[in-house]
């Protein structure tokens, strides 16, 4: 007769999943004075895992998905999930200690890490690469046209300063090792004599360079927006395609009583515009006026000023807190459109 093979009643076999993992240490018990512990120390990390559905933890780590019912493929935690080998309970409360089962998948869930195939991690990259395009193709225009330019522009300018991050890395660790070696040759010999090095006069334009924000691609791991000022940062450094950020339309409205008083801050003043030092002696209503780029309408409305301009958005941080601290909140500035664009005939 054929022999039955046994399956061990502790493994689930699981396929078409996500998993998350996290390493955890263990807690033993290192010594004893009677039946007391007299100390517990770490022993060591174990790696659990739990299976989800594919697409879901994200969704929930988003706040998309709530029901774990949805995400979860069964509730449970292994130290394999491709074999099928539940944890131990002992395990678990050495690694988690006083916690209940429930609360150790919630843990791993939120702050484990993500395994996912090839197909889908392709996915959420395309995802989130749209997204930061089409953010920094929302932010920034054309700065002669003021017109925006299309994500395709977006996107060859980003690549091609993505080859040109991955080229600068690669240099700096050429030079980092090409530097290494010069400090070996120049060492002090057994007389304290060095012969002197010219490195750093061949790398006053280098050091430029570095100090230049870099784009090197997108990555799952940050969230869209926060890429996209990375984006925008490096393409208004480097400029490969001219851009500039968009300018922000505002309403700002003060009381005519403290229009002319002198202004007490001096304002912020450009290297190029000697202009500055008379707003900045002048009186709060010409301050006010010398953050906006371009009036498009003033008027006074019984007791209050009023004036719709447009505004570079670095500017707008110190406008704020020149009418925070010079009108004591009496003035206020509204935000209209966040980014004023030409759009095309």
């Amino acid at each position: 007769m054929p022999v039955g093979i046994n399956q061990p009643s502790n493994q689930i076999k699981l396929t078409n999943v996500s998993l998350v993992r996290m390493k955890k240490g263990m807690l033993e018990t290192r010594g004893w004075v009677g039946t007391k512990n007299i100390a517990k120390q770490p022993s060591g990390k174990k790696r659990y895992e739990i299976a989800c559905y594919k697409n879901k933890v994200l969704e929930y780590r988003s706040g998309i998905e709530t029901d774990l019912d949805n995400v979860l493929q069964i509730p449970s935690v292994f130290l394999n999930v491709s074999k099928g080998a539940v944890a131990p309970s002992a395990d678990l409360a050495k690694s988690f200690p006083k916690m209940s089962v429930d609360d150790i998948i919630l843990e791993i869930l939120q702050k484990g890490e993500l395994q996912v195939g090839e197909k889908e991690r392709h996915a959420q990259l395309d995802r989130v690469s749209r997204e930061v395009i089409d953010i920094v193709a929302g932010k920034l225009v054309d700065p002669k046209s003021k017109r925006p330019y299309t994500t395709g522009m977006i996107e060859k300018a980003l690549d091609q300063l993505s080859q040109q991050g991955a080229n600068a890395q690669h240099e700096a660790k050429q030079e980092a090792k090409h530097e290494n070696r010069e400090k070996d040759r120049h060492t002090p010999n057994a007389s304290g004599t060095a012969t002197p090095t010219n490195t750093e006069s061949s790398n006053g334009e280098t050091k430029k360079a570095k100090d230049l924000p870099t784009w090197t691609g997108v990555s799952t791991t940050r969230s869209a927006k926060s890429q996209a000022l990375d984006a925008m940062k490096a393409l208004i450094a480097h400029q490969p395609i001219p851009v500039a950020r968009a300018r922000m339309r505002l309403r700002i409205t003060c009381p005519t009583s403290i229009l002319k008083q002198a202004a007490k801050s001096a304002a912020p003043k450009s290297a190029d515009d000697d202009e500055d030092d008379k707003a900045a002696k002048g009186t709060v209503k010409d301050r006010i006026l010398s953050y906006v780029e371009q009036v498009e309408s003033q008027d006074v409305l019984g007791e209050e000023w009023e004036v719709v301009g447009f505004v570079e958005p670095g500017a707008f941080k110190a406008l704020g807190d020149f009418i925070g601290t010079q009108t004591k909140g009496r003035a206020r500035a509204e935000v209209l459109d966040m980014a004023v664009v030409h759009e095309g005939d």
